[in-house]
């Protein structure tokens, strides 16, 4: 009977091992007030697109601090994350009205808001972390992985919509 018991709890174990875990999970879509997301580069694929409208900003007009009234917030993708780490960007992300998302950056807010550092010198902070955001008006930053590190749509569908809720959570909270 011992022998049996064994063997019994030896398979559980084994079977338990080999469930893997799924490689998306389904998030519940963001449902907040509309938002007027400025980016730089390409526009992201969300599921949102009732809520969320992206509005197309140039490297170049980071300089005008007068994006604030008419962004929510700003993202700005990976293409474009060495240049948007220059010196003469630092005080924008400092001193703006609005949260910036630094999308596929390893390196966190970091290179961004220290003007000394640049992007190449920076080592990686958070590999894990698929986007990372910043808002200066609080001191503020965040890391939003990807579900189980699993880089597809629906995980980085699911990024965006956890994204969205926290730029609504700055308007709810008076951030804004």
């Amino acid at each position: 009977m011992k022998k049996i018991s064994m063997v019994l709890l030896f398979i559980s174990f084994i079977v338990m091992g080999c469930v893997s875990k799924p490689d998306s999970i389904d998030m519940p879509l963001y449902e907040g007030r509309s938002l007027v997301i400025g980016v730089i580069g390409e526009t992201p694929q969300v599921r949102e697109e009732e809520h969320v409208d992206f509005k197309e900003v140039t490297i170049e007009q980071l300089e005008e601090l007068d994006l604030s009234p008419e962004l929510d917030a700003v993202f700005i993708t990976k293409e474009h994350l060495v240049e948007a780490s220059e010196p003469k960007y630092t005080e924008v992300y400092n001193k703006a009205e609005v949260p910036f998302f630094y999308i596929e950056s390893s390196k966190s807010h970091v290179p961004f808001t220290i003007e000394e550092l640049s992007y190449d010198e920076v080592q990686d902070l958070s590999t894990d972390m698929y986007a990372t955001g910043y808002y200066s008006k609080d001191d503020q930053y965040w890391g939003y992985g990807l579900y189980n590190n699993v880089m597809n749509e629906t995980n980085i569908k699911a990024v965006y919509s956890r994204i969205f809720t926290t730029i609504e959570s700055l308007h709810n909270d008076g951030g804004m």
